[in-house]
């Protein structure tokens, strides 16, 4: 018979313990109140009116997938709720202006959570275009001037590759996974699958998620307080007002440039992100119009 070694035993016995504690702990939502184990789906949805067939158990499931996942993203989606509040009132006018529907707006949070990322693969601003497509889209890519980093126009050019695929498909739902695929991408699978539902076809894991992850964040973005994410108004980011200087001829140092406008570089490139060099070039009649902020820098 072997000797019992109590050591051992008594380690194991303090390692269950310990280990159940977590697991109630992870498990019971009273525990940990900011943990959403279990997400009840809305019974109907729409993107941009159009039927979210939620029936189908893979569209419940694919949706369930990003309800929980953004729900739980609790550092991610707060910032991007405080954001809408300044970015949302300058793009919902763009879009209606344009006949795109509101819906869309969702579409620019999933590509850059509402800030002016770069992507691995070059795409840069708060829609994500490439060099190529942002150029097709009359956006300005050059070593002065970057507008895809310019929401305004950034936005205008969206709608215009939107109201392209709508033209193509006849489905606000499939421009939406378009704006991801490519318009051709999406084309060549329609044709291949002949089927021209989104939900009806088969893709790449990105794009079979992308519309999934407009609806979620839609879903939260609208009823932030039933997912946990609940903010006093002042919390959110306000707009800042600005105001507007034409420019129509080269300026050598935007660094001394911005000095001489009473404030400073930094300022001018929180304002003006597309301006991504030192100097600012400028050929032919083109003018830029510069934002300078009137409100929000003045110390106490």
């Amino acid at each position: 018979m072997k000797k019992v070694n109590y050591k051992v035993i008594g380690t194991l016995i303090v390692v269950m313990g310990v280990s159940t504690m977590f697991y109630q702990f992870t498990t019971d939502n009273t525990a940990s109140p900011d943990v959403k184990n279990h997400v009840f789906l809305p019974m109907n949805m729409e993107f941009a009116n159009e039927h979210v067939p939620i029936e189908l158990i893979d569209v419940k499931e694919r949706l369930d997938r990003e309800m929980t996942v953004n729900i739980n993203l609790h550092s991610s989606t707060s910032l991007i709720i405080k954001r809408a509040s300044r970015y949302f009132p300058i793009i919902e006018p763009i879009l209606k202006r344009n006949g795109i529907p509101d819906d869309f707006k969702y579409l620019c949070v999933i590509e850059s959570s509402l800030t002016n990322a770069t992507s691995p693969a070059g795409a840069r601003g708060f829609w994500q275009f490439m060099p190529a497509t942002a150029k097709e889209y009359n956006l300005e890519v050059s070593d002065s001037v970057d507008e895809r980093l310019h929401l305004e126009k950034a936005t205008e050019a969206a709608c215009a590759y939107l109201k392209n695929a709508y033209s193509k498909f006849g489905s606000w739902t499939m421009a939406a996974a378009a704006y991801n695929r490519g318009i051709a991408g999406i084309e060549r699978q329609v044709l291949a699958q002949g089927v021209n539902d989104y939900y009806d076809m088969f893709l790449n894991q990105e794009t079979t998620r992308y519309v999934f992850r407009i609806l979620a964040l839609k879903e939260i973005m609208n009823h932030p307080d039933k997912y946990g994410y609940v903010f006093p108004k002042e919390a959110l980011y306000r707009p800042i007002k600005t105001k507007t200087v034409t420019i129509d001829s080269p300026i050598e140092d935007l660094q001394k440039w911005a000095l001489n406008q009473g404030f400073n570089y930094k300022i001018l490139k929180l304002h003006n992100p597309w301006l991504v060099d030192t100097s600012l070039k400028i050929s032919g009649n083109k003018k830029y119009d510069i934002e300078i902020p009137v409100e929000g820098y003045t110390r106490r």
